[in-house]
């Protein structure tokens, strides 16, 4: 299985010759020409997750791929069939199993909105807490997407998160909204705690994979 990071929140996993495509949002550059993609899946409403214009080319290529995500992008991504899933359901989309967790956003503040948010472990292996800190009790995670800037975060709730899950591996995700030294300063947070913990770091760029 390998990860390959694209801008801001969005990844691609591809297994066995296929493709999932994880959080396609606005922050991200259209993605263009993808193939054998069986599902997509999308963690929560806000649009640098999810945009229309993502969703229409990845499934002009790929008609029969499948699009989870939580009531809140069902409601919000109404002229698409998203299958609604919830905290603690696991679905299969051969070649991959995907686990769901939490079910809300993190607080950004207290006049805006909390809406639904879910994790996903993607075969067991893969965990990305889309927009919370929620943790997979229970899980022992190989591989973590890590937040690195948000409005909903500050850099020592990042460290106590990847403490507390405390991944064989990391790489940062949500990193958009930040400078090129602020994006330095984060990572190197993130791989401090990741390595306080006996994690190795990865500081993937757009474009790069991992091999998990």
């Amino acid at each position: 299985m390998k990860v390959t990071k694209q801008e801001h929140a969005c990844f691609l996993v591809e297994n066995a010759g296929k493709t999932l495509v994880v959080d396609p949002g606005s922050f991200t550059t259209l993605l263009i020409g993808l193939s054998d993609v069986v599902g997509i899946v999308i963690t929560h409403e806000h649009q640098d997750h999810w945009t229309s214009d993502q969703l229409e080319r990845i499934l002009d290529r790929n008609p029969g791929a499948r699009i989870f995500g939580p009531a809140g992008v069902a409601a919000a991504a109404s002229e698409f069939s998203i299958e609604v899933v919830k905290s603690g359901e696991t679905i299969s989309v051969e070649p991959f199993a995907l686990r769901f967790f939490g079910g809300q956003h993190a607080v950004i503040h207290s006049s805006i909105p909390v809406v639904d948010n879910l994790g996903v472990l993607i075969n067991d292996e893969l965990y990305y807490a889309g927009d919370s800190f929620t943790i997979p009790r229970g899980v022992e995670v190989g591989t973590l997407a890590a937040p690195a800037g948000a409005p909903w975060l500050k850099i020592g709730e990042v460290m106590d998160y990847v403490s507390a899950v405390a991944p064989k591996r990391s790489f940062p995700v949500h990193e958009m909204v930040l400078s090129t030294a602020g994006k330095t300063m984060s990572n190197a947070r993130i791989q401090a705690a990741t390595e306080a913990g006996g994690g190795e770091f990865f500081p993937l760029e757009p474009g790069e994979s991992l091999d998990l």
